[in-house]
């Protein structure tokens, strides 16, 4: 068995009572206390997690617009310096490569934030289809990510920086910023559904940075949290997980972030006629909310049936934290998609009723 990966944080779980799993190659934790408690944390307070796994891929060069153009399908011309843009990647047949980050750091110069498990496979990809004056530069091993989320985030990160949070506005960033003596990328974005930042330093600064955020957040209930909440949270607030509700077999028409990608824009991207194509003729599947009627918890890989019909799987489930109701999302034929629907979900060998409903589960207030 290979090793696992570990992030520059690692030696610093224990201190916190970490508990780490095996997560896509990634020896990671998935609690300090309880998942209830952090993610409860990060509704109310903040939270504090480590995300140093993910990639980070540097594109420059003259032709570096023109490139990811063709690589994305959200249109990236629209991006000014300081600003952070959501997208995919697709294959030709439409399906998923992965769902990122790209951030503009000036013309001619991008920071794709991507997958963890996807890093190599998305910058083989990318390699692969260069063309003109691009340089990709894979800089994941160099950095950490820490992402501090939760109403209570700008005012606890703002304790270590004399630059002023507040002008970070969301899915902007912010260079050299400096917290606690060290230089980091500030951005206002998150995967939690709540206000907050993830902060790109040198995989040398994390560990001081992780200690003092969490010190300084303490009195105002700061937690570190796992990928058990992260998870919990992302799903509560309809946010796709890679390799649930998105994969080379489903496309984000299908899986809902059809926001990302623009048929509209005159540049070609790969995967472009498939996807207009699934636009015009209605997509095959969609992604849709259940709610349980009768008892059990929708997992990931379970059988959706209308009356004997097989019409999907769900993609993600779980007792909600928030609603305390077990919800899952799941990809199912899209003629039986519509609201409160009731349908049935094949639990450990025995169907349960359960009824569509709308998502997000969880909309934090403005």
């Amino acid at each position: 068995m290979s090793q696992l990966k570990r992030t520059p944080l690692f030696d610093v779980y224990k201190n916190y009572g970490g508990k780490t799993i095996d997560f896509g190659g990634w020896e990671l934790p998935v609690q300090f206390s309880s998942i209830k408690e952090e993610h409860e944390a990060v509704r109310t307070k903040a939270g504090m997690f480590d995300v140093s796994h993910m990639g980070e891929i540097e594109v420059k060069g003259p032709d570096s617009l023109k490139f990811l153009q063709k690589m994305m399908t959200n249109d990236i011309s629209k991006l000014k310096s300081g600003g952070a843009q959501y997208t995919a990647m697709c294959y030709e047949n439409g399906g998923t490569v992965d769902d990122l980050l790209v951030y503009k750091m000036a013309d001619e110069d991008y920071l794709l934030v991507v997958n963890a498990a996807n890093t190599d496979k998305d910058f083989d990809w990318l390699k692969e289809h260069v063309e003109g004056e691009v340089t990709l530069n894979n800089i994941s091993e160099d950095m950490a990510q820490l992402a501090l989320q939760g109403p209570l985030a700008e005012q606890v990160l703002q304790k270590l920086t004399e630059d002023d949070l507040s002008q970070i506005g969301f899915f902007k960033f912010q260079e050299d910023v400096v917290i606690d003596g060290k230089k980091a990328l500030v951005s206002r974005t998150g995967y939690t559904g709540e206000d907050g930042f993830e902060i790109y330093c040198h995989r040398n600064d994390a560990a001081s940075l992780w200690e003092r955020i969490l010190e300084v957040g303490k009195n105002d209930g700061v937690l570190p949290c796992g990928l058990g909440c992260r998870d919990t949270l992302r799903f509560e607030a309809g946010l796709a997980l890679y390799g649930q509700e998105l994969s080379p077999e489903i496309s984000p028409l299908e899986a809902g972030v059809g926001f990302a990608v623009k048929l509209g824009k005159e540049d070609d991207f790969i995967g472009k006629a498939a996807l207009k194509e699934q636009k015009e003729n209605g997509v095959p599947r969609k992604l849709v909310g259940l709610e349980m009627i009768d008892r059990g918890i929708p997992r990931h890989g379970y059988a959706v049936f209308a009356g004997d019909e097989k019409i999907g799987e769900v993609t993600t489930g779980t007792q909600s934290p928030t609603l305390k109701k077990n919800i899952g999302l799941a990809l199912i034929k899209r003629e039986f998609g519509a609201l409160d629907s009731e349908v049935d979900v094949e639990i450990r060998g025995k169907r349960a009723k359960a009824k569509l409903i709308s998502t997000p589960f969880y909309k934090r207030e403005k």
